[in-house]
């Protein structure tokens, strides 16, 4: 599968989420086998990049090829500057948010509120393609409600532009994310254009993932909230398609895994907004672990990175040594941990303790750091 000059190593894309895929979660799903992943959605307003926040979403340090940021608006022009704005700034593709039903979003008359006006939606795409001059996809949904489904007719006008590639969300504007994704029309999608299709809603497993391609005929599968809290899922799926299966990530895995992911947000954050990045984290992460039970309290107050880190490592490793299952020595030596280039955290802030040294010497050997691509705008 092709997106432009760019052949993805897997059919699976990591669906852009506000709040979720910052740049050490992209660069995590890549090295579990995500073939692409997009930035969290940026505005086309560049009055509003002189944040922190935009800055961050923009920053593809370390990211490996091709590096895709998505944005959102209402204006022909603004769309295209920040599009051009942002490949001087590293991405390599420009993906045009149509998607998002958000009502803060909507109401400006962007994200999926924009497929109400396809000549709209037509000028919007034939300017960012023209500026940008790296391949430009773009994120829909069926249609604005279920009477009016139009996604056909804009992928066949995002077809006509010059757009490299089209993910279809099984759902309208107004389902949200109520009911079953449905499939139907990510077939009509594909049947109407030639450029590559994802199709994306509810597929959470390897299994699902197929059966969604067979029901669409659509080139690949881009996966959104399944993925938090599970990024291995993205290898799951890759196994699926090659006819075999792998087993799920162990809880020593889920550990190493976990650290190493800790120890990147604080390092790209900072240590006050890693650590409260990281809550969501941990909660996903375990949610999916029924023996974990509740996460200790302390874990999600602490204000302190030495501190979240250590009780992540000792909380869990607890659970390792205590729970027969999870104490093979295969499981111990963390044998099932993927490579995932995640930024080191600096070593001064990791907790001093035979566990934290288990972990660096068990898992972090594994990790790779890629050869570096161009920082964030400096604004």
């Amino acid at each position: 599968m092709r997106i432009g000059p760019y052949e993805l190593a897997a059919p699976l894309a990591l669906a852009p989420m506000a709040g979720v895929t910052d740049l050490p979660f992209r660069r995590l799903c890549r090295r579990m086998g995500a073939g692409i992943a997009a930035s969290e959605m940026v505005t086309s307003d560049v009055h509003l990049w002189n944040t922190s926040k935009s800055r961050l979403r923009m920053d593809h340090s370390g990211e490996p090829e091709p590096r895709v940021v998505q944005i959102a608006g209402y204006d022909p022009s603004m769309m295209a500057d920040a599009a051009r704005m942002n490949v001087e700034f590293g991405a390599q593709v420009i993906d045009i948010n149509f998607g998002c039903p958000a009502k803060k979003v909507c109401n400006r008359a962007a994200g999926s509120a924009l497929m109400r006006d396809e000549p709209l939606v037509a000028r919007i795409l034939g300017a960012v393609v023209a500026a940008a001059r790296v391949p430009v996809t773009l994120k829909m949904r069926t249609g604005w409600d279920r009477e009016n489904r139009n996604a056909v007719s804009i992928a066949r006008l995002a077809e006509n532009e010059g757009i490299a590639g089209i993910a279809v969300h099984g759902r309208t504007r107004a389902d949200f994310f109520a009911g079953a994704a449905e499939y139907e029309t990510a077939a009509a999608v594909k049947q109407a254009v030639r450029v590559p299709v994802f199709v994306n809603g509810d597929i959470d497993c390897a299994a699902k993932a197929l059966k969604s391609l067979e029901q669409s005929g659509a080139d690949g599968v881009m996966i959104g909230r399944a993925a938090q809290g599970r990024p291995w899922i993205f290898r799951e799926m890759r196994a699926g398609f090659a006819g075999t299966a792998v087993p799920p990530a162990s809880l020593a895995e889920v550990r190493a895994i976990m650290l190493l992911h800790l120890e990147a947000l604080y390092s790209f954050y900072g240590e006050s907004k890693g650590v409260r990045v990281a809550r969501k984290h941990l909660s996903w992460y375990c949610r999916l672990h029924p023996e974990v039970g509740h996460l200790p309290a302390g874990l999600l107050t602490t204000e302190c990175a030495r501190e979240q880190l250590q009780l992540t490592d000792e909380f869990l490793s607890g659970l390792i040594g205590n729970r027969g299952p999870f104490s093979n020595d295969r499981e111990d030596q963390g044998a099932d941990v993927a490579p995932s280039a995640l930024v080191p955290f600096d070593q001064r802030a990791l907790p001093r303790n035979s566990a934290a040294r288990s972990h660096q010497t068990g898992a972090q050997q594994l990790f790779r750091q890629p050869e570096r691509s161009p920082p964030g705008p400096a604004l």
